[in-house]
């Protein structure tokens, strides 16, 4: 590798923090890349659970990013609608070697037109609205379609870095992380999917996130809409143009 790769990590206000901190721990300890947490301006930016967290680099100052990372969070309902941030998205997707998610990050990403036509996964709660964006679902812990990798909900975050860091640099670098972390779960209990919690423990658990889930899913209808009418546009004016 001829020079460091400059991966930019999305922060906004609301981000679920291990969505970002479980991939940024796993980049920071890369040699080869170069990492940067990104945001409007750089003023501490409060997490969904209250942690605080510094920017270190503002979208105007960013250099052309070799990988874009957008978490999830609450936050990233309002992410949705804000052309600021869908805009720099789509800019540094033009010329990244990855576009890249964790959880309902890939949402925003689908939202800045980022997914259309690719394989994606996002928090099981959520997962469903990728195909009003126009992704294809997949309910695995990471997916890989071409240039875009996407991880499912928060502690797959750093099964995705991993993975990641193993295409760009190799399995033995990815390896030697992954011991240096000891990642190595077990978790108490095996609970941690739909797929393996008791029936009446994942109904439980959609029934609290319903409103939220609801109202992440309005923004999502909005969001497909408005990409439709941004396309829309884009056709007529090349049309006028011919």
């Amino acid at each position: 590798m001829s020079r460091p790769l400059q991966i930019g990590l999305l922060l906004f206000p609301d981000v679920t923090q291990l969505d970002l901190t479980g991939p940024w721990e796993v980049f920071a300890r890369t040699p080869q890349f170069v990492c940067h947490l990104v945001w409007k301006d750089l003023q501490p930016v409060r997490s969904d659970r209250g942690l605080s967290i510094l920017p270190g680099m503002t979208f105007d100052a960013s250099p052309q990013l070799d990988v874009i990372f957008v978490p999830g969070g609450p936050g990233q309902i309002a992410l949705m609608s804000d052309r600021e941030t869908l805009n720099f998205l789509r800019q540094q997707a033009r010329q990244a070697q990855c576009v890249t998610s964790v959880c309902t990050g890939s949402l925003v990403l689908g939202a800045a037109g980022l997914l259309q036509g690719y394989r994606a996964t996002s928090h099981w709660g959520s997962i469903d609205q990728l195909a009003l964006l126009g992704a294809e679902p997949v309910s695995q812990r990471v997916v890989r379609d071409r240039n875009r990798i996407t991880g499912a909900g928060v502690t797959s975050g750093i099964d995705f870095a991993l993975t990641l860091v193993a295409e760009l640099c190799g399995d033995a670098v990815a390896r030697a992380i992954q011991l240096q972390m000891e990642y190595d779960p077990e978790p108490p209990f095996n609970s941690g999917s739909p797929r393996t919690a008791p029936a009446g423990e994942v109904e439980q658990a959609r029934s609290q996130m319903a409103s939220f889930i609801a109202t992440r899913r309005l923004a999502t209808e909005q969001a497909a809409a408005r990409l439709q009418a941004d396309q829309l546009t884009d056709a007529g004016n090349t049309q006028h143009q011919q």
